[in-house]
């Protein structure tokens, strides 16, 4: 085990964010998948492999988007696996997104994976471009531009319905 920040083992500082942030990261799961259940799992594996990979962090300023790193990976590794995940479901009775935003959802699930990532990580999990660009490892240019055109796409798909 080795000894991270402030006396503090990495594992133990990385459990402690895991915890902490839970709920954005539970969140973003959902957000691809929209079923409890796999939102849960993803986030398990994810956090088993960050508390497991902890060793291998070598700085505390990034922590945070490492891990969303670690989350992103979780979910593209489950659509790669899951290929019958539909977004005509419509959402359960209770479910957090009304029907008006349902329509914004389905769009959002018809864009590429990185491009929805990138609008779900500055919208919705209110995340800086310096941040995502950390976590999708690309430059902030690119991520700027990303989003531009994810945003144009939206605009788009939302105009066709």
């Amino acid at each position: 085990m080795k000894i991270g920040w402030e006396g503090v083992p990495r594992e133990k500082y990385v459990e402690q964010i895991l915890l902490s942030e839970y709920n954005r990261y539970f969140r973003l799961a959902m957000s691809f998948v929209h079923n409890e259940a796999d939102a849960c799992d993803i986030v398990q594996n994810g956090a088993y492999k960050a508390i497991r990979g902890s060793k291998t962090l070598k700085n505390k300023e990034y922590a945070g988007t490492w891990i969303y790193r670690i989350m992103l990976n979780e979910i593209f590794r489950f659509y790669k696996d899951e290929k019958h995940i539909s977004i005509e479901e419509v959402p359960e009775e209770g479910y957090e997104d009304n029907y008006e935003n349902f329509d914004l959802r389905k769009a959002l699930d018809s864009l590429p994976e990185r491009d929805k990532a990138v609008v779900e990580l500055r919208y919705f999990e209110d995340l800086k471009l310096e941040e995502i660009a950390e976590i999708l490892k690309e430059n902030v240019s690119t991520v700027k531009s990303r989003l531009y055109r994810s945003i144009e796409k939206l605009r788009l798909k939302m105009q066709e319905e």
